[in-house]
């Protein structure tokens, strides 16, 4: 049987900083969105006490939280932090699944012991060598473990056993599903169906009629069934640059420079680091004034100023005339399995 445990840092990046400046302990704390346009990367517990999060621009932030603490985002310092977690990791298990800097799966089947005390062991080794806490869910799946992970927060660890999985899931918001974002949940809840053990209730047939192929997935995630096996090498799938303006910019045309700028560096990226593999698609993103975003996608292997030119024109004349406020592009990389549903931004 599969042991998988999901190591998730608790607010990682606020954490390591209140590590390094002890009298920011008990503040309301956040990583990024210093600047009039910036964005939250992190928020500590006490700024969540205010609904301070990350993704949430700054200025928003500071309406919620007036005494916020807002501090430069120091990645340097984080991934030198999570080279040394990640070390850890290794002492117990080859089998590392890293997700980002702060989060990884562990699979941990070779070992006699529980997977719950080599969990607890490897929190403690974490505190040890580095000061900082970290959550833990226990479960014989990747699904099961990253939704375990979540209950006891912070500091704690939570296990679904084998023998527990029907009741979980019964009672589990279809929403902690994994692929279940915001729009799928609009539509599950229109037909009345709020957790797990309502979807549960839809037979195959119905699950296809009403979601196609994905109704199979979800038939299948409901009742706490996920297969994936962690893989220790996980290939790029894309690489993205973005840029968010002091200004709202109003002109398309202003966005070109912008945009041959970022594409000469992910270019030099491209050569540097990913030489051995094929780009497969180009997309430019915008997030508009009102903070709602659209990409544009086109199935060219090739960067080039002409291809980036039409798909900014695309992606602008979804705006109906709104500024835009964030400008991004990006390429996405041939997968081994040229996986269709790869996504970036």
């Amino acid at each position: 049987m599969r042991k998988c445990i999901h190591i998730d840092m608790d607010c990682f990046y606020a954490a390591v900083e209140e590590r390094e400046q002890p009298e920011l302990c008990g503040l309301p704390v956040a990583v990024g969105g210093s600047s009039r346009r910036g964005v939250i990367c992190a928020a500590n517990y006490e700024a969540r006490k205010y609904g301070v999060r990350s993704a949430m621009p700054g200025f928003k932030a500071v309406k919620l939280c007036p005494q916020l603490i807002m501090l430069p985002v120091r990645f340097d310092l984080y991934r030198a932090e999570s080279v040394k977690i990640r070390a850890i990791f290794g002492r117990f298990t080859e089998l590392i699944e890293p997700l980002s800097l702060d989060e990884a799966y562990l699979d941990v089947s070779h070992w006699q012991s529980s997977a719950s005390a080599i969990a607890r062991e490897v929190r403690a080794q974490i505190f040890e060598e580095t000061g900082l806490r970290a959550s833990a869910g226990i479960a014989p799946n990747k699904m099961l473990a990253k939704i375990a992970s979540d209950w006891n927060k912070p500091n704690g660890q939570f296990e679904v056993k084998v023998e527990e999985i029907d009741v979980f899931m019964r009672e589990l918001p279809v929403a902690k599903l994994w692929g279940v974002g915001k729009r799928m949940q609009e539509k599950l809840t229109r037909i009345g169906v709020q957790t797990c053990g309502d979807l549960q209730k839809l037979d195959k047939f119905e699950m296809s009629r009403r979601f196609g192929k994905w109704g199979m997935e979800l038939y299948r995630l409901c009742r706490g069934c996920d297969e994936r096996e962690v893989k220790p090498h996980r290939s790029r799938k894309s690489i993205s640059k973005e840029n968010t303006f002091t200004e709202d910019v109003r002109n398309s045309a202003e966005l070109l420079p912008v945009i041959q700028r970022m594409q000469e560096q992910i270019s030099e990226l491209l050569q540097r680091r990913y030489g051995d593999r094929q780009v497969r698609a180009l997309v430019v993103k915008l997030k508009f004034s009102d903070f709602t975003r659209t990409t544009a996608e086109s199935a060219h292997t090739q960067m080039s100023d002409e291809v980036f030119r039409v798909l900014l024109e695309e992606a602008w004349s979804r705006g109906g005339g709104k500024s835009v406020r964030l400008c991004g592009i990006g390429v996405r990389l041939m997968d081994e399995k040229d996986d269709p549903q790869l996504e970036m931004f």
